[in-house]
């Protein structure tokens, strides 16, 4: 089977340079009207063989995933349709023993988040390629070589594979829920904290830094602000001015080697919401909100970032989010020890609860 190319920067350990990193990348990425319909002919031109298996939800099979079944079988292609929950260590784990049971040589991502992160799982563990068919564009896990689940000690992602395809299909995932899409412009417009924090610890903890990877993904969450007011409800051009960007963050984390690119301590604040189980939003949503926040505590332009997330519908405040007041100041004094090795502008310590109080509060987060 042909592996995903990459590009590697090798020299010998003894040398003066003394590095080596491996980037890998999709090989095909698809964005636009109908493409599911070049489903066969791509896994066609990736020589896949064998027996393959598509993972999806309930819905999502009635969307997309039985008809990228039959796209699948008309090319020539036997395959199995496997139906997955949420993205948990115990859902990968059932997913996987369907994919062995199957003998699976390339497996098939047709949904939201959850079932691309659970088929990348899956993917790295089986050591199999796999295509990305995102229904939905809540965050930038479309094209990233990292997975979130829940059921680990620390809900953070983890690393997985790089999909070899991405089939992004503008007519499908203009059917979700627009909140989703929104999300996942929130998500992408929350790099600008998480490159701030990662050129933070680069000063100051002399931390690898990638130049590349900070400018893809500054520059994907700069295509969502240059665009903000065209993306509205029910319109397919909004998908695809948003899909793209999004894809470019999944890939920045690929040339990083990390998810430094687009995670910082707004990240931390989302998944330490998620770990209080405080009742809020989605991940984007949570992470563009953090941002607001984190923006502040960088000295930067928070009320532009803010009415960003106003223009394109997601939310600003702990009242839109879902979340009660207490719980975002809790979120915020216990952000900073989520990832430890990870600094931010957090800092070591973190925030009191006064000082978290105050920050939620000057933002208009809470109040």
């Amino acid at each position: 089977m042909e592996r995903s190319p990459g590009f590697a920067a090798v020299a010998a350990p003894d040398g003066p340079f003394g590095k080596a990193r491996s980037m890998v990348f999709p090989r095909v990425v698809l964005a636009g009207h109908g493409v599911l319909d070049e489903l066969g002919r791509t896994c066609r031109g990736f020589d896949f063989t064998g027996r393959g298996v598509i993972v999806t939800g309930a819905r999502t099979a009635k969307l997309a995933g039985e008809r990228a079944q039959g796209i699948l079988r008309d090319s020539g292609f036997e395959c199995d349709l496997v139906l997955s929950g949420e993205a948990t260590l115990d859902e990968v784990d059932r997913v996987e023993a369907a994919t062995a049971a199957a003998q699976a040589r390339f497996l098939v991502a047709v949904g939201g988040g959850s079932k691309i992160d659970i088929t990348k799982v899956v993917a790295a563990r089986r050591k199999v390629p796999f295509v990305s068919v995102p229904t939905s564009a809540a965050h930038d896990g479309i094209s990233s070589p990292r997975a979130s689940l829940r059921g680990t000690r620390r809900a953070m992602s983890i690393e997985a594979v790089v999909p070899i395809g991405i089939l992004a299909d503008t007519q499908i995932i203009v059917q979700a829920p627009f909140r989703l899409l929104a999300s996942g412009c929130a998500d992408v417009l929350s790099n600008v904290t998480a490159v701030l924090d990662w050129k933070l610890a680069s000063r100051l903890r002399n931390e690898e830094y990638s130049s590349t990877g900070a400018a893809l993904a500054e520059y994907a969450a700069q295509e969502i602000a240059d665009h903000a007011a065209l993306i509205k409800p029910n319109l397919e051009e909004s998908v695809w001015i948003a899909i793209r960007p999004m894809i470019m963050a999944g890939i920045s984390m690929s040339v990083a080697g990390s998810s430094r690119p687009c995670s910082g301590s707004e990240h931390l604040f989302s998944h330490a919401l998620d770990r209080i189980g405080a009742p809020a939003g989605l991940h984007g949503e949570q992470c563009g909100v953090g941002a607001i926040m984190m923006m502040y505590l960088h000295g930067g332009d928070w009320r532009r970032l803010r009415s960003l997330l106003h223009t394109i519908g997601a939310p600003t405040t702990a009242r839109e989010l879902g979340a009660a007041p207490e719980d975002v100041v809790r979120a915020l004094v216990q952000a900073h020890t989520l990832r430890p090795e990870r600094y931010t502008i957090l800092g070591d310590n973190g925030l009191s609860g006064d000082a978290a109080e105050r920050l939620a509060t000057v933002t208009g987060v809470i109040g």
